[in-house]
């Protein structure tokens, strides 16, 4: 799967940037994709750690902004 990083992110450390631009950066690469995806593709489409991924996707689905259709795919919610 390809995905392109944002060019926002490319200019700081991962370590360094905010919470809401990590959410932003998973949402947008899940948008990207067009399809249901995996915390692993999405972890790989951004550079952030696969465990802060798991951790802002559960954050991001309680706050209602993504979905899962199927067990371990998400997708923005509509």
């Amino acid at each position: 799967m390809d995905f392109q990083i944002l060019d926002d992110f490319l200019t700081y450390p991962i370590e360094e940037i905010s919470m809401e631009n990590k959410e932003n950066a998973v949402l947008d690469a899940m948008k990207q994709a067009g399809k249901p995806v995996k915390g692993g593709e999405v972890a790989a489409a951004t550079g952030l750690d696969q465990k802060d991924v798991s951790k802002l996707i559960a954050a991001l689905k309680k706050a209602g902004k993504i979905t899962s259709p199927k067990a371990c795919y998400y997708e923005p919610a509509q």
